[in-house]
């Protein structure tokens, strides 16, 4: 089986690479490696990623390609027999979608608009996508569940990302493209991004600078360890939309399906930072500050939809979540604590 991985050299996207690899897929994979953040990262990612595929004897391909271009991504999709697509580039960041909006507009609308395209021109088995849980808003139901309305965004990435929902289930109904929508919650572990909060606190507790925490540091998250939202993808990957029943969602006969993707157990995010500072064996510097525009106070992840499919959830520890970051952290940028 031959799957494209979208975003392959981003955070998810290498995990999901990396595991689809280890159990013996194919994986063609593809990402612009823009400059949102440190672009070496993200190739060592992949020069990881061509390691694997070695020792594991499975083919892996990179193509350097922007989403937005329709001719690209259709011409590597011609290149390679494709069975599947997992869709996990876009634009991520919620602060970042006040300052430039621009940019989720080219990576999150027009970039997935042209992923629902090649899905209908090649016959794609099924279309896994990466939807997030900020889409619930400011949301006092919890834990948070799928069939629950989810009308009222309150930044501009969660609006990209409720879009993609929505024109998922218009070319499912029009083209019976089997859809699932990911929700993933909070998700944190090795090779994380440098503008996620586990990374940034890491980083300032050991060299000694202020780590900042809005809304005084009562946000509650549920945290979500990378490797199991890998597995949890994987699994997922041939369990088709319209075969199983689920009840309270939309039309069954439609392949479409919206999935929560989290641990369920959310921890405050002073919590967090005392794990991390367990890890280091070093006190923070903490700033307080207050709840900034478009942030979500509390997160909590219902996943009985996703044990009903496929048997399993998320379930790793934070603190073990956090100390396997915090070992990748000191082993790849050297540091001496």
């Amino acid at each position: 089986m031959k799957i494209l991985v979208t975003g392959v050299a981003g955070f998810i996207g290498f995990h999901v690479a990396k595991s689809l690899l280890k159990k013996g897929y194919s994986v063609i994979g593809v990402d612009n490696l823009n400059e949102y953040y440190d672009v070496s990262l993200k190739k060592s990612r992949l020069s990881n990623l061509y390691d694997i595929s070695k020792v594991a004897a499975n083919e892996f391909y990179f193509y350097k390609i922007d989403l937005v271009d329709f001719n690209d991504l259709k011409n590597c999709l011609k290149k390679n027999k494709i069975d599947h697509i997992i869709h996990l580039a876009a634009q991520a960041g919620v602060r970042y979608s006040i300052e430039n909006p621009q940019a989720y507009v080219s990576s999150n609308i027009i970039a997935f608009t042209n992923i629902l395209e090649v899905s209908k021109m090649f016959s794609i088995k099924h279309l896994l996508y990466a939807s997030t849980s900020s889409v619930y808003g400011a949301s006092h139901q919890s834990p948070f569940k799928e069939e629950q309305r989810v009308d009222y965004p309150i930044q501009f990435y969660a609006a990209t990302k409720r879009a993609n929902e929505l024109m998922a289930h218009s070319y499912s109904h029009l083209f019976s493209i089997p859809t699932t929508g990911l929700r993933f919650f909070t998700v944190y572990g090795p090779w994380g991004r440098p503008d996620m909060a586990l990374f940034k606190f890491t980083k300032g507790i050991i060299e000694d600078t202020p780590i900042q925490l809005f809304n005084n540091g009562n946000h509650t998250r549920d945290f979500t360890f990378v490797s199991d939202v890998a597995s949890s993808v994987i699994a997922l990957i041939e369990k088709y939309p319209g075969k199983i029943k689920q009840e309270k969602l939309l039309n069954d006969q439609v392949p479409y399906r919206i999935l929560n993707i989290g641990n369920s157990a959310p921890i405050k995010l002073m919590k967090y930072v005392e794990l991390i500072e367990n890890s280091l064996n070093k006190k923070a510097k903490i700033e307080k500050l207050d709840l900034q525009p478009g942030d979500i106070p509390d997160t909590n992840a219902d996943t009985t939809l996703l044990y009903q499919l496929i048997g399993s959830r998320p379930k790793t520890d934070v603190e073990k979540g956090v100390r396997e970051f915090v070992k990748w952290y000191v082993d790849y940028y050297k540091q001496d604590l």
